[in-house]
């Protein structure tokens, strides 16, 4: 059993397929344990601590930090018996972190076969014997590729008027110069060639074009005396380039697809100068920053748009005085028990959603094709905007906590995802979300329901604002509830009901919790 080990990125959860290395926590030639973290990545879900498979020694790191691979790519090798000797052939080259390591040690690492290996002798497998597989009626390549010469002579001959010897007898009757029959190919990117010397006589051409080739072979006009190939004359086409007004740097003359590009630029250069006379010109892709979209955000994304037009869409809205709630918090707080602990109006709201829930319980379910799926259990969202995006962990069986567990759960559940550790199990099973739009200074929104939810609630900021109050305008602590809910479950009746009962907690949460239980 070889003593080299390779440690594949494994699936993190839920059928991920990816994830971005976001920093690595050893180096080559650390000694490491087994379960120590060695590698920080981030997938679609969180980004996770990834403990060693084996003890021993760092050998190679695959990929450096920032890289996105796929789930089963080795990222790293480790020495399981560092104390055997030196590995075989172990070059210097292996010590520098993520630098291939040596043919005699990739050699001794043990690799799982590829999966749907072909067997020698079978289509897309080697061939029997060494041979070189190849098409029928084709022979396998033995000769490498040459390139042509080019057809125009330095500008500096001695004997510019002496065509170049052709590398095969002139035909006794001049024929047009046509290219051998090749392979089609792209356009080359070659360097252009040097156009010839202006100073050189030739004969007068009656059309601003390309001059007479320095060779002074034939040459074969296309449509209006222009030599191009097909694909450079589509190109001008579609630039709206005039072909007839171009000098190809081409063989023979002919106006090759940089002519063609070229001339656009300077069309732009000129136009951008005679803005800039105006003010500063506008380039496209200038003063510009393009964020590629992976991880978190590229996750948030496909399920928004997903929610968005899969389940129908209701948001109700309800203003609510938040000032009794405000005071019970500010008793709460001073209580021997709670200081130790966070205590914010989101308290009281989650409180006031999980209390609710148990009135109305078709409020906490899902749809499932023919079947409404209620579930006796609560796990409770919470939307928290990190550095990576929007993640929503979710406390779990959050109904069965009394007032203080479920301040700790969501202390803990927050902290934990602005520090980035939330796991994918943490963000999977939600079943009722809130989201806190209020520590930004918004007043509420439409917020869109996470998969599989059938119901959100924002919550907005709690102001100062005049409020009748026992029949007098007075100034009030008031907040704003926004409730999205899946239109195929919710009816309005339901949902301006759930609305309501969690308002009414909110406006006097001691006479509910005494009420409700």
């Amino acid at each position: 059993m070889s003593r080299v080990k390779e440690f594949n990125l494994p699936d993190l959860g839920e059928g991920l397929t990816e994830g971005e290395i976001l920093k690595w926590l050893v180096t080559v030639g650390d000694d490491i344990t087994l379960n120590q973290p060695i590698v920080e990545v981030e997938t679609a879900k969180a980004a996770v601590e990834i403990p060693a498979k084996w003890a021993g020694r760092v050998i190679t790191i695959f990929h450096g930090e920032g890289e996105t691979i796929d789930v089963g790519t080795p990222i790293i090798a480790i020495d399981t018996d560092p104390n055997a000797g030196p590995l075989p052939d172990s070059g210097p080259g292996e010590a520098s972190g993520t630098t291939a390591p040596s043919a005699a040690s990739l050699a001794a690492v043990e690799v799982a076969p590829a999966e749907g290996a072909v067997e020698p002798g079978l289509i897309g497998g080697p061939a029997p014997g060494g041979r070189t597989p190849v098409l029928v009626g084709y022979g396998p390549k033995t000769t490498t590729a040459k390139r042509r010469p080019r057809a125009s002579a330095p500008a500096t001959s001695a004997a510019p008027a002496t065509p170049a010897a052709p590398a095969v007898p002139a035909p006794a009757v001049p024929a047009p110069a046509v290219p051998a029959p090749a392979v089609p190919a792209p356009a080359p990117t070659a360097p252009t060639p040097a156009r010839p010397a202006a100073a050189q006589p030739g004969p007068a051409i009656p059309r601003q074009g390309p001059p007479a080739p320095a060779t002074g072979g034939p040459v074969r006009s296309g449509a209006n005396g222009v030599l191009a190939k097909p694909p450079v004359r589509k190109l001008a086409r579609d630039l709206g380039v005039d072909l007839t007004a171009l000098v190809g740097t081409g063989p023979q003359g002919s106006i090759t697809r940089d002519d063609v590009q070229a001339a656009v630029a300077a069309v732009a250069e000129q136009s951008a100068g005679s803005a800039v006379a105006a003010g500063r010109a506008f380039v496209a892709g200038e003063r510009e920053q393009r964020i590629p979209v992976k991880g978190v955000r590229k996750l948030t994304a496909e399920n928004m748009v997903s929610s968005a037009f899969t389940a129908p869409h209701v948001t109700e809205f309800l203003t609510v005085d938040m000032t009794r709630s405000m005071r019970a918090l500010e008793r709460i707080k001073g209580l021997p028990d709670w200081r130790d602990v966070r205590v914010s109006p989101l308290l009281l709201v989650a409180k006031a959603v999980l209390l609710t829930i148990k009135r109305y319980p078709m409020v906490n379910s899902s749809w499932d094709c023919d079947h409404i799926v209620v579930k006796d259990y609560v796990n409770l969202g919470i939307a928290a905007a990190t550095e990576r995006g929007l993640v929503v962990p979710n406390i779990k069986d959050a109904g069965e906590l009394p007032l203080r567990g479920l301040a700790e759960a969501m202390t803990e559940l927050v902290g934990t995802a602005k520090a980035g550790r939330t796991t994918p199990a943490d963000m999977s099973g939600g079943t009722f979300t809130i989201t806190n739009v209020g520590v930004f200074g918004v007043d509420t929104g439409t917020p869109i329901l996470p998969p599989g939810e059938a119901a959100i609630l924002a919550f907005g900021a709690v102001r100062e604002m005049p409020w009748v109050h026992k029949k007098k305008i007075r100034i009030r602590q008031v907040t704003t509830l926004g409730l999205s809910f899946d239109h195929r479950i919710i009816d309005g009746e339901l949902g301006s009901k759930f609305l309501r009962d969690v308002g009414a907690f909110l406006t006097d949460p001691e006479a509910a919790l005494l009420a409700w239980g």
